[in-house]
């Protein structure tokens, strides 16, 4: 018999694997008002992010002064303010808030995407790279780069990496579908298999690369970099990130329904498998659309859910567009720190994150293991 979602207790106050202890490893007052912390965190993240983007527009190369960008921002929109010289104005507009918008969407687009793939495969160390969507798109973004295509000009290396990172989706779902069904184990392994192919296949790709240029831009690629960010790049991806981080939310009861188990969530009236499908075509959505204009940028989609789950919780309401504004937040941060920590080089964003990001992976799996396997 359907139960209705909302006669549930929030979140599904799924239980604590230590008893005593709240879910998530809250205590003290966070633990006793979840809702206030959320609530808290979601301001914080929004005013972190009011902070950020105006300081990543102000410094670089050529700086600018925080007053002035609010000032030709101002000036843009008609709300007074002034426009500034030429070249402040071209670095501002043309190069500076292009990269900025851009971060903002591929690191939301991860963020969700990542909040999305730990609720669906039930572990905190599932991130958007398993299915093997960020390795196809590296291969379609590969291919092109070596045979020297260029029919789509500067769209072709962005739409080759879109279409082979869902088109990969699309094989491993095929692949480890059985009787109508898709078991999670099962979707990882050929996931993991196909990930391992597409590396083999990049690595045919840069061999028989025809020049040194083309292999100097499959490896600059493949670190990851927001350094050619333009405004048709951003219009590019727009709209699959929109789509995606307008679906994602949709599905927030769900995910917490799942998180009880398949069995109890299909007694309260959850069609497992269609959830899955849809919210797998969600995920690859938005990380294809990602790593289409930016190249492969690891462990965003696997930090920033676990970073929040441990400061409120595990409920998908909050986790799943919280998770696209720390994702936000994070790129951009990160992104900003990639080209002024060693200026006037720039360092490869993908580089940093993982840097970052692997300690953090370390950790996470040792503290899994602690709690036997548990969400962490």
């Amino acid at each position: 018999m359907t139960v209705r979602e909302e006669a549930l207790p929030e979140h599904t106050r799924a239980q604590s694997p230590v008893p005593g202890k709240p879910v998530g490893g809250q205590e003290g007052p966070a633990a006793r008002s979840p809702r206030t912390t959320r609530w808290f965190l979601a301001a914080g993240l929004v005013a972190a992010l009011l902070v950020l983007v105006p300081v990543a527009a102000g410094l670089g190369a050529y700086p600018i002064p925080i007053g002035d960008v609010l000032g030709s921002v101002q000036h843009r929109i008609g709300l007074g303010g002034a426009e500034l010289d030429r070249v402040a104005e071209s670095v501002l507009w043309n190069v500076r808030f292009p990269r900025i918008v851009l971060a903002l969407l591929v690191g939301a687009s991860l963020g969700c995407a990542g909040a999305l793939m730990q609720g669906v495969f039930g572990n905190p160390l599932a991130e958007p790279g398993v299915i093997g969507v960020s390795s196809g798109a590296a291969v379609g973004a590969v291919a092109a780069i070596s045979l020297g295509l260029n029919f789509l000009g500067t769209w072709t290396v962005p739409a080759f990496a879109f279409v082979s990172g869902l088109g990969t989706v699309l094989l491993v779902y095929a692949m480890s579908r059985s009787g109508g069904r898709t078991e999670v184990v099962t979707l990882i392994l050929t996931g993991i298999a196909l990930n391992a192919f597409a590396g083999a296949l990049i690595g045919l790709f840069i061999f028989f690369a025809e020049s040194t240029a083309a292999v100097n831009q499959i490896t600059f690629w493949q670190l990851g970099s927001l350094a050619q960010a333009t405004w048709p790049k951003v219009l590019a991806v727009l709209p699959c990130a929109v789509a995606g981080l307008a679906l994602a939310p949709l599905y927030a009861r769900r995910l917490d329904l799942l998180a009880l188990g398949e069995r109890p969530a299909r007694h309260l009236g959850v069609d497992v498998e269609r959830l899955r499908i849809i919210l797998v075509f969600v995920i690859a959505l938005l990380t294809a659309a990602a790593v289409s204009v930016s190249g492969i940028i690891s462990f965003v989609g696997l930090v920033v859910p676990h970073l929040l789950r441990m400061a409120a919780g595990p409920g998908h309401r909050f986790l799943v567009p919280a998770g696209a504004l720390c994702g936000a937040l994070v790129l951009l941060g990160a992104d900003l720190a990639a080209r002024t920590v060693a200026a006037p080089a720039e360092l490869p964003l993908g580089v940093l994150t993982a840097l970052l990001g692997s300690p953090f992976f370390l950790w996470l799996l040792r503290r899994t293991r602690r709690r036997q396997g548990g969400w962490a």
